[in-house]
C-alpha cells in the first residue's frame, strides 16, 4: 500500500508512524523545504510533536508530485485555510493521470475556508480535476495526535458517500489502538470538526476567565445545538451530531490540555488580545478562522448561534470576554430546544 501524506504537522506526523508502522510505504509532503531537510535528518519534529520518531521508512520530500508517486491514498493534513493554495501546487506539479489513479483523498484537516465558506471536500473537488465525493473520505474523531502517535486507544469515523471506500479505510487503517467506525455523512463529519473548534474557543475563553464545572457542560450543550442547528440548516443528519465526530471531539477539544483551540481561549480569556495570543502558539488553531466562517454561514442561513457569535465579537470586534458571557446569560429566557 502506497500513502502520501500532504502536511508534516503533528497529525501528518502521528498518522506517518501509525501507518508505516502496519507496513505501508509513505511518503509525507512539507511544503517549507528547511523544515523538511531537519524532518528528514532528526526524524521528530522537537515543537510539533516532541518524542515522536518518524520510522526511517517514511519518505519526507518537499516535492508534491515525489510525495504522490505510485500513491493510492492521499491523506491532505495541511490546515484548513490553505488547503486550497496546497490542491493548486499539486494540480499543477502532479500529471492528471497520477491523481486519477488515487483511490481515495481522504481529509484530516478540520475547518472551513473563510474566502468561499466551503466544506474542504469542495475545496478538493474544486482544484483537482475529475475528482468526485465518491473518493472522498473524511477521517475525524476526538483524536489528538499526540496521543496517537504514542497508541493512546482511540476512536474515529471514517465518512464517505462510498460505503464500499468507506470500509475500505476501516479495515486497512485500523490498529489495537486506533479503531475506525463508518459513516456516510460527509456534510455532518466536516462541520462537526469544524464548528467544535469553535466552541472549544469559548470553552478556553471561560477557563481563562476562572469558570468552573457548571460553565463548562452548559457550553458544551449549547455549543451542540448550535453544531446540529447549522449541520441539519445544511443537509446532515442530525444522529452525527450525537457520535464520535460530534459529542465525542466535542468533549475532547474543550477540555484537553492538548487542545490548541482552548489553549488559544485561555489566552482570550485572560485578557489577551487575538494578536497577543496568536504569538504564544507554536501551531495552528484552525477555530480562530473557522470563526469567521461559522459567523458567516450563520447569517447566509438565518441562524441563531448565540455562543459562536460571542466568540467571533470577542475576536474580531475587540470585545471583553466577560461581558460576552454575561450578554449570553442575560438573553431572553425560553424553553431548553434542542
Amino acid at each position: 500500500m502506497n500513502i502520501s501524506i500532504l502536511g508534516a504537522g503533528s497529525w501528518g506526523i502521528a498518522l506517518s508512524e501509525l501507518l508505516a508502522t502496519k507496513g505501508y510505504q509513505v511518503r509525507m509532503w512539507e511544503f517549507d523545504a528547511g523544515e523538511a531537510r531537519m524532518l528528514s535528518e532528526r526524524r521528530e519534529h522537537p515543537q510539533k510533536l516532541p518524542g515522536i520518531r518518524i520510522p526511517e521508512s517514511v519518505l519526507i520530500t518537499n516535492s508534491v508530485a515525489a510525495s504522490l508517486e505510485g500513491a493510492q491514498y492521499v491523506i491532505c493534513a495541511v490546515p484548513a485555510q490553505v488547503t486550497r493554495q496546497a490542491a493548486k501546487v499539486l494540480a499543477t506539479s502532479v500529471p492528471p493521470a497520477v491523481c486519477a489513479a488515487v483511490k481515495a483523498w481522504i481529509i484530516v484537516s478540520k475547518g472551513i475556508e473563510c474566502a468561499t465558506l466551503e466544506l474542504l471536500s469542495d475545496v478538493l473537488k474544486d482544484e483537482v480535476a475529475g475528482l468526485s465525493d465518491d473518493r472522498i473520505v473524511i477521517l475525524s474523531g476526538p483524536s489528538h495526535a499526540e496521543e496517537v502517535s504514542r497508541n493512546i486507544p482511540t476512536t474515529v469515523v471514517a465518512a464517505s458517500t462510498n460505503n464500499d471506500l468507506a470500509v475500505a479505510i476501516q479495515n486497512e487503517f485500523s490498529t489495537e489502538t486506533f479503531r475506525i467506525y463508518t459513516n456516510n455523512d460527509t456534510v455532518g463529519v466536516q462541520l462537526c470538526a469544524s464548528v467544535k473548534n469553535v466552541i472549544a474557543l469559548a470553552a478556553g475563553i471561560c477557563d481563562g476567565l476562572g469558570f468552573g464545572d457548571n460553565t463548562k457542560g452548559a457550553l458544551l450543550t449549547r455549543g451542540m445545538v448550535e453544531m446540529a442547528r447549522l449541520g441539519t440548516r445544511m443537509g446532515a443528519d442530525q444522529a452525527t451530531f450525537a457520535g464520535l465526530a460530534g459529542f465525542g471531539d466535542l468533549i475532547t477539544t474543550c477540555i484537553s490540555r492538548h487542545s490548541r483551540n482552548r489553549r488559544m481561549g485561555e489566552f482570550i480569556g485572560s485578557g489577551m488580545t487575538l494578536k497577543e495570543a496568536l504569538t504564544h502558539m507554536t501551531m495552528v488553531a484552525e477555530g480562530v478562522e473557522t470563526t469567521k466562517s461559522v459567523y458567516e454561514l450563520a447569517r447566509k442561513h438565518g441562524i441563531e448561534m448565540p455562543i459562536s457569535t460571542e466568540v467571533y465579537r470577542t475576536l474580531f470586534e475587540g470585545k471583553p470576554a466577560r461581558q460576552a458571557v454575561r450578554d449570553l446569560m442575560l438573553r431572553q429566557v425560553r424553553p431548553e430546544v434542542y
